[in-house]
């Protein structure tokens, strides 16, 4: 079985979130269950060039968009085990950064369209092609459109995967036309017409075989008007070919007894990572004690991430022998907030605006809980982290926050974390201080650090899934 993924961005070559650890980390576990997975993605000026020593460059072409006649060249090289190719064009990936450009349209119209033509020019024959998010959400319209005449196309199905259903890449009819060379039939009745727009991930959504997402409740929230973004009559129409499947993580490069981030190397020994909590405090200025539970926050500060119900409640929840560390950057209001909170609580909260891969790793390990209160979370990675570190989540049920942290029952003994429903300030308020309390009964938070321990936070459960997909896809084709 050969499957071409194609995405925006993977690890190790480019991340600015979720998706390139799925792009990344996946292919190497769908390999160990016995397929070839490779790798497409747009060669971007911020990749290192020490991870492009060993590519080669091995077709130059044109890619049509529109009236234009564009360059584009295909690389190939090796990573950790798994062949990616780059889409090369200075013009569109040259830059600073790889998203929020003002012809971002234009862009990932022409990297869509690259990745179809690459078909014809790869050392390589897909039998399908998984699509990710709204930046290759044109690949599956253009191959059932523009390429449905050429075999070397057509012999490939298509999977197309939402990793946040908010990020639509919602583009002016005009432009898409112009960039699409296409008439008005481009948003009829089955076209990717979008309240008076066109949108890139209604292609994906319309045109793909198969549909996934990162977890089986985000599956079905999304079918509903709350968190349908517009989109959930058609998701309701595809529910069929819709199927939710967590994510994972790489438990390789997340492991705290290898981390070199760490102060103190630790599995399952409470002691050991508490010395870590003690170094972290040393390090964020924070009041050093093993008794006071530390709660940690890596994310970005944003509305989403539900930082609203923190703002409602933050002093109340200082007002307890409790203690916040918080790496991330977003929002200017959330800063600000978790600034002047840091000033006037010393000691208590500690704030690092920006990212930090290792203080990252070392929040995860130093802290004694990790909260996330999202209004609405496709998977989250987060937690699949914070329970690999042996901290123990305090999440909202929603996504795959829902499927993957289970509060604690004190009655039957189990349960990984803490939960609340409702989205709500003074619901949240009394989970963390629930939270708090079992802190202080040393058995409880052994058990409940123990289950969490028990929970399986790798890719293996996930591409099993994922080849379960992908065989009944093949399957029916051969049927068909």
């Amino acid at each position: 079985m050969n499957i071409l993924f194609a995405a925006s961005e993977a690890v190790p070559l480019i991340k600015t979130g979720g998706l390139a650890d799925v792009a990344g980390s996946l292919p190497a576990a769908l390999k160990a269950h016995g397929a070839e997975v490779r790798v497409i993605l747009p060669k971007y000026e911020v990749i290192p060039q020490s991870l492009l020593a060993g590519f080669e460059r091995i077709a130059e072409f044109s890619v049509r968009l529109g009236w234009r006649e564009q360059y584009c060249g295909l690389l190939k090289g090796e990573l950790d085990g798994i062949v990616f190719y780059l889409i090369d064009n200075e013009f569109y990936f040259k830059r600073g950064g790889i998203y929020g450009y003002g012809d971002d349209a234009e862009r990932f119209v022409f990297f869509s369209t690259a990745v179809a033509e690459s078909l014809f020019h790869m050392d390589y024959r897909p039998d399908i092609i998984h699509c990710h998010d709204w930046q290759t959400g044109l690949v599956p319209f253009l191959l059932k459109t523009r390429y449905r005449n050429e075999s070397i196309a057509t012999h490939a199905a298509t999977v197309y995967t939402i990793h946040n259903l908010r990020y639509q890449g919602v583009f002016g009819q005009q432009l898409l036309m112009d960039l699409l060379g296409s008439g008005t039939e481009l948003f009829g009745s089955e076209g990717i017409e979008f309240y008076g727009a066109g949108s890139c991930m209604k292609a994906g959504l319309l045109y793909a075989d198969k549909l996934t997402t990162v977890s089986p409740t985000y599956a079905e929230e999304i079918q509903t008007e709350h968190y349908g973004e517009l989109l959930d009559g058609l998701l309701r129409q595809r529910s069929g070919d819709l199927t939710g499947i967590v994510n994972g993580i790489d438990t390789v490069s997340f492991d705290p007894m290898t981390d070199s981030a760490l102060e103190v190397p630790y599995r399952g020994s409470l002691p050991r990572k508490r010395k870590n909590k003690l170094a972290l405090q040393r390090e964020l200025g924070l009041h050093e004690s093993e008794s006071i539970p530390l709660i940690g926050v890596v994310s970005r500060l944003v509305d989403q991430k539900g930082f609203d119900l923190v703002e409602a409640v933050l002093e109340e929840i200082l007002q307890e022998n409790v203690q916040i560390a918080i790496l991330g950057s977003g929002d200017w209001r959330y800063e600000q907030l978790f600034n002047g909170a840091a000033y006037r609580h010393p000691g208590k909260l500690a704030v690092w605006l920006g990212f930090n891969d290792g203080l990252a790793r070392r929040i995860y390990a130093g802290s004694d809980m990790y909260l996330m209160p999202s209004l609405f979370e496709p998977c989250g990675l987060s937690q699949l982290i914070a329970l690999r570190y042996r901290s123990v989540p305090i999440a909202r049920e929603t996504g795959g926050l829902k499927d993957t942290v289970v509060s604690y029952n004190e009655y039957t003994g189990q349960g990984n974390g803490f939960t609340f429903s409702n989205y709500n300030a003074h619901d949240l308020l009394f989970t963390v201080r629930r939270a708090i309390s079992f802190y202080q009964d040393e058995e409880a938070w052994q058990k409940i650090v123990a289950n969490g321990a028990k929970d399986d936070c790798s890719w293996t459960k996930s591409a099993k899934s994922y080849m379960t997909l992908y065989d009944e896809i093949l399957s029916n084709r051969k049927e068909n």
